[in-house]
């Protein structure tokens, strides 16, 4: 797999992206970094794909990063790295920046077709079985689109690269795997109970935490 396929592949798989741009001018400019959802369109028009974000039209950062060259970052922590020194203590990660000039989308068929796939990025297949946006909220709504053609991934796995006389000294050292785990669909208290396929898929790659064991029963033998 080649480094760009690698980053894509991350891409797909992270859920948050955080936007980092300069807002106001002269003295008070000063840089914002805001959390927000995303998704990738590798065969959108934008040099390398588009990488697609959302807000609020009246959104002071968002409206900052139009026609700005703004820095995009997908964080994952896979670990923490327990050293034997606290020099090489780390954490293990996957990490994507992505730097571009930020276009607003104007166009109406684009900007569907992106915040359907920001809905897809966090429920897969999610988008079809939704009613259509009204007027109201697309018009409180805005897509930024961000090229991918500047973009690199930083990546670290496995555990500490301690001194030797710190290992020899015979402190425990290693290494503690983290994953995302969902705890299970829970339906809204005004919803029924049947939760929709796509939902229920989405939580199943995850992978779900087992239900707790209720106090006073014991353990099946």
């Amino acid at each position: 797999m080649s480094d760009r396929e690698v980053l894509h592949a991350f891409l797909a798989e992270g859920l948050v992206a955080h936007l980092g741009v300069v807002v106001g001018a002269g003295a008070s400019a000063h840089p914002v970094v805001l959390p927000t959802a995303y998704a990738v369109d590798l065969a959108g028009p934008d040099a390398g794909g588009s990488l697609y974000l959302h807000g609020s039209v009246a959104a002071r950062w968002l409206r900052a990063s139009v026609d700005a060259t703004v820095c995009v970052t997908v964080t994952e922590v896979d670990g923490v790295v327990t050293a034997r020194s606290a020099f090489h203590h780390s954490m293990n990660y996957r990490s994507a920046v992505v730097i571009g000039r930020a276009r607003w989308v104007d166009d109406d068929a684009e900007r569907g077709r992106a915040l359907d796939l920001i809905v897809d990025h966090l429920v897969p297949g999610r988008a079809a079985t939704l009613r259509p946006s009204t007027r109201k909220e697309l018009s409180a709504t805005a897509v930024l689109a961000v090229p991918l053609a500047e973009a690199s991934m930083k990546a670290r796995d496995g555990g500490p690269v301690d001194d030797p006389d710190d290992v020899a000294a015979g402190v425990w050292g290693g290494h503690l795997p983290l994953r995302r785990v969902c705890d299970g669909p829970v339906s809204a208290p005004d919803s029924h109970a049947r939760v929709p396929g796509d939902v229920a898929a989405r939580a199943a790659a995850y992978g779900v935490r087992p239900a707790p064991v209720s106090g006073g029963h014991g353990r099946a033998r």
